[in-house]
C-alpha cells in the first residue's frame, strides 16, 4: 500500500545531513590525497596524467549525474511526502538505468582511452600513463554507477550515514592497494600511474557489489523493491528533472576540458601538474562544500515533499552560510601552508611550488564564492528546478573562465590569469543562483504528483 498522507514528520537537521556527508567526501579526498603522494614520487608527469585521468573518469559521469539529481529530488520529495514505497520504486528505477549508462560509458573509454588522452597533446610519457589510466578507471565503471546513485536516493531519504561507512570501508580497501600496486611493494608489480586506477577501481566494485547485497537484504532505509518499478511516468519524471543536470555535467567538463588545453598546449606539463596539485589539495574545501549541497539538496527536496516551502527556503540559506563560513576558513589556512604542502608532494618540482602557492591564495577568493554554487546550486537541484544551475554553469565556465583564458593566451600573459579566471567565474554563477532562490520560482515546480505516484505504481 501506498502511503498517501502528507502529514508533516520530523525531518533531518542540516548538519546531521551535512556532517557525514563531508565526512564521506573529506575521505575521498583522502584517498586523493595519498594517490597523490605515491604517484607524485613518479614526478610531475604522473601527477598531469592522473589529472588528466580523472577529468576523462568524470566527463563519463554526465549521464550519471543526471541519473543522480533526479533520483534525489525524486526520492527526497516522495519521503516528505511519507510515500516510502514510491520513493523505493524510484530508486530501483535509478539504479537499472544507471547500470545501463556505466556499461554504455565505459565500454567505448576502454577502447579509445589513448585517443582520448591523446587531445592533450602532452609528452610521450604523460599521454601513456594518462591513456593507462584512463582505461582502468573506465574498466570499474559499473560498479561506480551502482553505488553512486544508490548512496544518493540514501542521501535524500536522510540517511547520509551509510554513505560514510560505505566511503571509509573504500578508503580501507584502497590505500593498501595503492602501497602496492603503484610502487610495486611486497612483490607486487608496479603498475605506477594504472595501479592507482585498479586500486581505487578495485575498492568501488568491492564496496558497490557489497552495497547492492545489502540493499536486496533489506539492511537499508529504503527498501529493495523488485516489482512494480517500471514505470514510463516514473522514467519520464526522472529524465525530465536529471537532463539538465546531465548538460550541465557536459557543459562543465567540455569548458574545462577547453581550460585544460589551453592550459596545456600553452604553459607545459609543469602547469597542469600544478593545476592538478592545487585542485588535489583544495579538495578539502570542495568536499565540505559537497556536503552542504546534499544536505540542502535533501531538505528542500523533502520540506517541498511535506508542503512547507518556507522552510526549504531556510535550509537553503542556512546551508550557504555554513558553507561560506567554513570553505572561506579552510581555504585561508590552506593558503598560508600552501608552500610546505606542495613540497611534500613535489619537492623537487620548484616551478610546480611556485605555481601551486598562487593557486592558493586566488583560492582564498574563489572558495566563498564557490560556496554559493554548491549550497544554493544544491537546494535548486533538490527543488527539481536543475535548469539554472546549467545556465550559471554555461554562462561561468564557458563565457567566463575559458573567455578569459582565450585572451591571456592570445595576449601571452602569464600563467597566473589563468588561474585568476576561476574567482571570476564563480562570482558570476553565484550571482546567477542567488538571483534564482531569492525569486521563489523554484518552489511551485511540479514534480511528481500524487496521482502520478499512484499511477506509476501500476503501469
Amino acid at each position: 500500500m501506498v502511503a498517501t498522507e502528507l502529514q508533516k514528520t520530523e525531518r533531518p537537521g542540516l548538519l546531521s545531513l551535512a556532517l557525514p556527508s563531508i565526512c564521506a567526501n573529506l575521505s575521498y579526498s583522502l584517498i586523493v590525497l595519498v594517490q597523490t603522494y605515491f604517484v607524485g614520487e613518479l614526478g610531475s608527469d604522473a601527477i598531469a596524467a592522473v589529472g588528466i585521468g580523472q577529468r576523462v573518469f568524470f566527463a563519463t559521469q554526465a549521464l550519471l549525474m543526471a541519473i543522480s539529481t533526479g533520483t534525489t529530488a525524486l526520492v527526497a520529495r516522495a519521503w516528505g511526502a511519507n510515500d516510502r514505497l514510491e520513493a523505493a520504486r524510484v530508486t530501483m528505477a535509478s539504479t537499472y538505468v544507471a547500470g545501463f549508462v556505466g556499461l554504455a560509458c565505459g565500454i567505448p573509454t576502454i577502447v579509445f582511452a589513448y585517443e582520448i588522452a591523446g587531445i592533450f597533446e602532452l609528452n610521450e610519457i604523460t599521454q601513456q600513463w594518462a591513456g593507462d589510466n584512463v582505461r582502468w578507471m573506465a574498466v570499474f565503471n559499473i560498479g561506480f554507477a551502482l553505488s553512486f546513485v544508490l548512496s544518493a536516493a540514501l542521501r535524500a531519504a536522510g540517511d547520509a550515514w551509510t554513505p560514510l561507512w560505505l566511503s571509509l570501508a573504500m578508503n580501507v580497501i584502497n590505500i593498501p592497494l595503492l602501497y602496492l600496486l603503484v610502487p610495486g611493494n611486497h612483490g607486487f608489480p608496479a603498475w605506477g600511474v594504472a595501479g592507482a586506477a585498479i586500486a581505487g577501481g578495485s575498492a568501488g566494485a568491492i564496496v558497490g557489489i557489497a552495497s547492492i547485497f545489502l540493499w536486496y537484504r533489506q539492511k537499508f532505509r529504503i527498501k529493495f523493491t523488485p516489482k512494480q518499478w517500471y514505470s514510463r511516468v516514473r522514467i519520464k519524471r526522472l529524465i525530465d528533472i536529471g537532463y539538465p543536470a546531465g548538460v550541465e555535467m557536459l557543459v562543465f567538463q567540455a569548458g574545462y576540458f577547453a581550460f585544460l588545453l589551453l592550459l596545456s598546449r600553452n604553459y607545459g606539463d609543469i602547469a597542469v601538474a600544478a593545476y592538478s596539485l592545487g585542485g588535489s589539495i583544495f579538495m578539502v574545501c570542495m568536499v565540505v562544500g559537497f556536503g552542504f549541497s546534499i544536505a540542502g539538496s535533501t531538505l528542500t527536496g523533502q520540506h517541498l515533499g511535506a508542503g512547507d516551502p518556507a522552510a526549504a527556503t531556510r535550509s537553503g540559506w542556512l546551508a550557504l552560510g555554513l558553507a561560506v563560513v567554513s570553505m572561506g576558513s579552510l581555504a585561508l589556512i590552506i593558503a598560508f601552508f600552501a608552500d610546505p604542502i606542495a613540497r611534500f608532494f613535489v619537492n623537487d618540482e620548484p616551478m610546480t611550488i611556485t605555481y601551486v602557492t598562487q593557486l592558493a591564495w586566488i583560492a582564498v577568493i574563489a572558495t566563498p564564492l564557490m560556496a554559493i554554487e554548491f549550497a544554493i546550486g544544491g537546494a535548486l537541484r533538490g527543488a527539481g528546478d536543475t535548469r539554472y544551475p546549467l545556465i550559471a554553469t554555461f554562462v561561468g565556465l564557458i563565457g567566463i573562465r575559458v573567455g578569459v583564458a582565450v585572451l591571456a593566451v592570445t595576449l601571452s600573459l602569464p600563467v597566473i590569469w589563468l588561474f585568476a579566471s576561476t574567482a571570476i567565474e564563480y562570482a558570476v554563477k553565484g550571482s546567477i543562483l542567488l538571483w534564482r532562490f531569492q525569486s521563489g520560482k523554484w518552489k511551485n515546480l511540479r514534480v511528481f504528483s500524487q496521482e502520478e505516484s499512484r499511477v506509476a505504481g501500476v503501469t
